[in-house]
């Protein structure tokens, strides 16, 4: 009789062990912390210190991979996540080209995906792969709202663009052309060029050469100084805009003076001591800013926006998931897909979110602001 009540116990323990691993949620993180993208991997990576360990009832566990920057390393470390760790949902990973080369990968398994990266295009046209991915930075189209405004005020008719020879350069010029035509002006010249390139001189020169009153940069970074840095050499006299994926201080670390005075419209991250307290963000950007400068000993850039705001949307999203399956079921990652597509007047660092079946961003304007280089920082233009 003694033996029988120790088995019992023994296997009520057992069971009370098999519940509490299976209730615990297992969340991939892929980041590229070293190699050509670790200016955008490692505040991603750091972010990840800051993301909520509990949702609900539920704990959370982060597991965290470096793909070295490399797109078949996002691929493999994937496979592995699905497979071997059995994830519930996937952050990352964090350059456009790797996310797109992911995806198909997280539809089949029918794992939710949230990708903090600037390319619309791993959730625009919504399709079956597509509706398992949740896109963590707001769309081209938002950005290009308050840049095409911001070209107008200033009286510009023609605009010149040059971007990335790759995913976000060319959805970038796809988004913007038809809107610039809309808003009655004219894209005069259009050049690409690549990520590792040191030199741009011949897209300078066609740029130059068709006389735009403005010229459009849709680069990354450091990367974006460089077509900046060329046109303002090669003498171009016309204002300079920049997309959000220059809202950082490496575009001004590597354009010194020479980018003084280029528009950038990007979250309010960057110019927070300027932002009213009455804007719906600013408490959230002001929480992940503080929070972050506090381990880190520096501001966050945004790229690590996109996985804080990631964590947050998968916070809210799970114990509403839970109601309808146990962490690591079909049932479970199905119903998490759901939530996060539920997801109504969200306040994160960089906006407010209000998703939908046809919108995987989600995101609005209230988190975005247009900012000049003056004096070696960012500061909001208020006019």
């Amino acid at each position: 009789m003694q033996a029988q009540k120790l088995l019992l116990a023994l296997s009520g323990l057992a069971l009370a062990a098999s519940m509490s691993v299976q209730a615990q949620v297992k969340i991939g993180v892929i980041t590229s912390a070293t190699g050509p993208t670790a200016f955008v991997g490692i505040p991603q990576k750091n972010a990840v210190a800051l993301l909520p360990p509990k949702a609900g009832n539920l704990s959370i566990e982060y597991i965290t991979f470096d793909d070295a920057s490399d797109s078949t390393q996002s691929v493999r470390l994937t496979k592995k996540l699905l497979s071997e760790t059995r994830i519930d949902a996937l952050i990352g990973p964090s350059g456009s080209p790797n996310a797109m080369g992911v995806l198909q990968f997280m539809a089949e398994a029918r794992t939710p995906m949230l990708a903090p990266v600037g390319t619309p295009a791993v959730v625009q046209p919504m399709d079956d792969r597509k509706r398992w991915v949740f896109k963590t930075h707001p769309n081209d189209d938002v950005i290009s709202d308050g840049l095409i405004a911001a070209m107008k005020k200033r009286g510009v008719k023609t605009i010149g663009f040059i971007g990335y020879n790759d995913p976000y350069g060319e959805s970038w010029y796809k988004v913007f052309a038809p809107m610039v035509q809309k808003a009655g002006m004219e894209v005069v010249a259009s050049e690409r060029y690549n990520r590792q390139d040191t030199s741009v001189t011949g897209q300078v020169a066609k740029l130059m050469s068709a006389k735009p009153e403005a010229i459009l940069v849709a680069g990354v970074a450091a990367g974006a100084a460089l077509p900046h840095v060329q046109l303002v050499d090669a003498g171009f006299k016309g204002t300079i805009f920049h997309t959000h994926g220059s809202a950082t201080g490496a575009l001004i670390q590597i354009g010194g003076k020479k980018v003084e005075g280029a528009f950038v419209v990007g979250p309010l991250l960057l110019v927070l001591d300027e932002i009213a307290d009455s804007n719906p963000t600013k408490k959230v950007a002001l929480e992940f800013s503080g929070n972050y400068e506090k381990q880190f000993g520096s501001r966050p850039p945004i790229f690590g926006a996109g996985v804080y705001d990631a964590g947050l949307m998968l916070a809210r999203a799970i114990p509403e998931a839970a109601k309808k399956g146990q962490p690591g079921t079909t049932e479970f990652r199905a119903a998490l897909r759901d939530a996060l597509e539920g997801t109504r007047e969200m306040v994160m660092s960089q906006g407010v979110v209000n998703m939908t079946p046809q919108d995987h961003s989600g995101y609005d304007h209230r988190g975005t602001v247009l900012m000049t280089i003056k004096d070696g920082r960012f500061a909001l233009v208020k006019d």
